[in-house]
């Protein structure tokens, strides 16, 4: 499962949880909007974290492919090199 489709998920099971808190409260609006704003500090926090492990994977995956390509392009030189020694000869 793909991380967007994580968040996606994320942030649709607040939504529905926070309908469905304040259609069943049999407290005070006040307190319903006092528990509607920690469930969403709650889901803000777990969806920033999410977020961050997003940005920390594709950073790791970008400097892997930084460091591959800059060997590939290294290889392709000494093999270049190589090759017009060999037929300089």
């Amino acid at each position: 499962m793909s991380t967007g489709k994580v968040v996606l998920g994320v942030l649709a099971g607040a939504a529905v949880g926070a309908l469905v808190g304040v259609l069943m409260a049999p407290e005070k609006g006040s307190e319903t909007r006092k528990k509607l704003m920690k469930k969403s500090e709650d889901y803000t926090g777990a969806l920033k974290e999410k977020f961050d492990d997003l940005v920390s994977t594709m950073t790791n995956q970008f400097e892997n492919v930084k460091s591959e390509t800059k060997s590939m392009a290294q290889h392709g030189k000494s093999r270049a090199h190589d090759f017009k020694k060999g037929t300089s000869m």
